[in-house]
């Protein structure tokens, strides 16, 4: 792998960038369109929480302790560093490194740095205006504090990113999705020249299977946490069609807990007819 980046097995496009960046919709168009195992960080927030804790990690630890309210107030600093930004860049890379070679994978996240990813062709980072971050998260819904944190994780990104001298695209607003995305295949050009798709409708659907599981495990790991509320049952997410086709873009509603493999949702892949694909209505299942 280029100088600067930590050392994972196979090809890995990365993109990095604050919240509210477009990140995720940016990674599972390429995804879908080059046949690239998707790894989205978000999704194992809990699972790297957990392993800070196993390593006695005081701010992960004093998060754990706060009430919501406690932890959205305290200052900026406090913040940044329960927020284990700087921690978790090495555990997504681990995750990478457990990862098989081939196919390749994006990976998106807040964590992904530049001593993580490196600086070269296959890293880019989405940098939105704190306009568009702004009003972004308020059509999410974002409460004020974790807003407050997310505009900090801005201005840390955009420092890190600077002192890299790593490639960025500005999120200003002005292109729409299907723009930026041409945007990112372009940049992205040389490194998906020589990576390595999947072959077949049935790995791309184990591709998607990879990524609606992990889903589903994160989920699981929140709700084991003593201070919340809610169970996979009452939870209803959407998942992306496993039908295998790359031209599919479906999600199908599901209640985590009739996710396959469930009820703990951490049952390793398994073949049908235990853990049938989930299908969108009409979809066929993958052919090899």
């Amino acid at each position: 792998m280029r100088k600067g980046g930590a050392a994972v097995a196979g090809s890995v496009l990365w993109i990095g960038g604050p919240p509210g960046a477009g990140k995720t919709t940016m990674a599972r168009l390429l995804a879908r369109r080059y046949g690239l195992r998707r790894y989205h960080a978000d999704v194992h927030t809990w699972e790297h929480r957990d392993r800070a804790l196993a390593a006695g990690h005081a701010a992960a630890a004093r998060w754990e302790r706060l009430t919501p309210d406690e932890r959205w107030s305290r200052p900026p600093d406090e913040l940044l560093a329960m927020s284990l930004h700087h921690e978790r860049g090495p555990m997504v890379a681990a995750d990478l490194r457990a990862l098989p070679g081939t196919p390749g994978t994006v990976a998106e996240g807040t964590p992904v740095t530049p001593g993580v990813a490196g600086a070269g062709d296959h890293s880019l980072w989405l940098m939105p205006t704190p306009e568009v971050q702004r009003a972004r998260l308020a059509e999410r819904g974002i409460a004020p504090g974790v807003a407050a944190l997310y505009r900090l994780l801005l201005e840390e990104i955009e420092a890190e990113v600077a002192d890299a001298g790593a490639r960025t695209l500005a999120v200003d607003g002005t292109r729409s999705v299907a723009d930026t995305f041409a945007e990112v295949e372009k940049l992205f050009a040389a490194a998906l020249a020589t990576g390595s798709p999947a072959a077949s409708g049935a790995e791309r659907a184990r591709l998607e299977r990879y990524a609606n599981r992990a889903v589903v495990r994160q989920h699981a790991a929140y709700f084991a946490r003593p201070w919340t509320a809610g169970d996979l049952a009452s939870t209803v997410r959407s998942f992306a069609c496993e039908c295998g086709r790359a031209a599919c873009e479906a999600e199908v509603p599901l209640a985590l807990a009739d996710f396959p493999g469930a009820p703990d949702g951490a049952a390793p892949d398994c073949d049908e007819p235990a853990c049938p694909p989930v299908l969108a209505a009409g979809h066929p299942a993958p052919e090899e």
